[in-house]
């Protein structure tokens, strides 16, 4: 392998002549050999988003000449197009303000700028500190990065995804919404409701988890670009910060602004906290539903088996024609990991220590994996098994007239207590909730039959 030679304030380093960054992402690569998570691709477009912006931005207000704006906006273009990834080899875990990352997207985009005037034959050179991080800091520019990246990941993949699966318990609430079955509290036997009716409370809960989201996610439009070092600006026009902001909300089509204080942007991260949270609540939903879903259709001749599920693969490599709930099983994981991010997401915003938090990079590496992990999940789960649940209508129908909560409808016409007594009697004697009834002598065949039916009690309406 060949090298060049490369200089920073430190002083010299090799670098491999064929990659695009320069000595401060070598440093970074050699001091930072930590595990294998790479920064994500996804702040890396956001960045170089930001740093085209900026370049307009620093144009429009007289401090960047119109080649190197040019020059600038060709490079960026080239990071957002995903030409230029294998110049981007960072982990997450290096500095906590993500300075390395952000000299990262700097040096590439100044290699590749200087190129591009080179091949124009101008006479002209990008520097990655003085033009590329123009008006900007690292500590500024990566919480930026961070929830431009953020935003538009939700919208483009977490939020499509909520939209597929409700639509799709949607259509099973319906198609279901006349089947009756036992409902069932405490893991016990409780009076009926609909197959329909059980659908539609997880139906519900992604369209409050999607307003949870919506709701969150407007904190995460608040940029801290303007803030530079330490909240004040210093080094940047006092415009700079909405005009980056501007040419942001261009560049993706959502609406973003200048934080109106700075000082708060650099070290609090309580806007992605809050976002995390409503990821954590819509995991804690997933988390039920696939639950749910792998009871009903435990079995299929020792369970519940109200509901069948698709086949995907075989569940066993000792039990033949064994088929387990390994969609349910996928996204209960998915859901224990967000659990175990928003935890990390959580302390990490607690540690701002005076002007900036330096937990930024793990922030971001764990709520975009929420993020991935929940829209890969939904998506999943909805193709391979939700799309494909069937009722099992026999098994439904026997557990709801063996059932000796059916007897909550006798309340109102012979007690409480004598209610009980009825099915304690059924219970115990292995008889059904009707010949119980009759045999304690407190209402008539004819009356059993007029005041227990299933149909009559599923209703939400008086």
């Amino acid at each position: 392998m060949s090298y060049r030679i490369e200089k920073d304030t430190i002083g010299e380093i090799q670098v491999p002549s064929e990659k695009y960054w320069a000595a401060q992402t070598q440093r970074s690569l050699e001091n930072f050999p930590v595990g294998k998570e790479k920064m994500p691709i996804e702040v890396i477009v956001a960045f170089a988003q930001l740093k085209k912006a900026a370049a307009i931005a620093n144009n429009d207000l007289g401090k960047l000449s119109d080649n190197k704006k040019e020059a600038i906006v060709h490079a960026c273009d080239r990071v957002i197009n995903r030409e230029l990834d294998e110049h981007f080899p960072l982990v997450v875990w290096q500095t906590g303000s993500g300075t390395q990352s952000n000299m990262n997207v700097n040096e590439v985009v100044a290699y590749v700028a200087n190129a591009y005037l080179k091949e124009k034959g101008i006479d002209e050179h990008v520097h990655p500190n003085d033009d590329v991080n123009k008006s900007q800091s690292s500590n500024d520019t990566y919480p930026t990065a961070m929830h431009v990246a953020l935003y538009v990941e939700v919208e483009e993949k977490l939020m499509p995804a909520i939209n597929n699966l409700r639509n799709t318990l949607k259509s099973k609430e319906e198609e279901f919404q006349d089947i009756i079955k036992i409902g069932r509290t405490h893991l016990q036997d409780a009076t009926p409701i609909t197959l329909g009716q059980e659908i539609s409370g997880w139906r519900f809960m992604l369209d409050k988890c999607e307003g949870m989201l919506n709701e969150s996610k407007v904190q995460l439009a608040s940029l801290a670009i303007g803030g530079t070092a330490v909240g004040t600006g210093i080094n940047a026009h006092p415009e700079f910060g909405d005009r980056v902001a501007v040419e942001l909300s261009k560049q993706t089509s959502y609406t973003f602004k200048s934080s109106e204080n700075k000082f708060h942007a650099l070290t609090a991260h309580d806007d992605v906290t809050y976002f995390h949270g409503a990821l954590k609540a819509l995991a804690a939903d997933l988390m039920k539903i696939a639950n749910d879903v792998r009871w009903l259709a435990s079995g299929p001749r020792a369970g519940i088996a109200e509901i069948e599920i698709p086949a995907n693969e075989p569940g066993s490599s000792i039990m033949p024609g064994k088929v387990n709930p390994t969609q349910s099983e996928m996204l209960t994981m998915v859901a224990a990991q967000v659990f175990g991010n928003d935890t990390v997401v959580g302390f990490s915003a607690s540690q701002g220590n005076f002007e900036l938090n330096v937990f930024k990079p793990v922030i971001l590496y764990n709520t975009l994996q929420s993020i991935y992990l929940l829209a890969d999940g939904m998506n999943t789960f909805n193709d391979k098994c939700a799309i494909g649940i069937k009722p099992i209508h026999e098994n439904i129908d026997r557990f709801l007239n063996n059932s000796l909560m059916l007897v909550t409808a006798l309340n109102p016409h012979i007690g409480y207590e004598n209610a009980a007594k009825i099915a304690k009697n059924a219970h115990e004697k292995g008889l059904t909730l009707k010949e119980s009834a009759i045999e304690s002598g407190l209402l008539t065949e004819a009356q059993f039959d007029e005041w227990i039916r299933p149909e009559d009690m599923i209703s939400t309406k008086e």
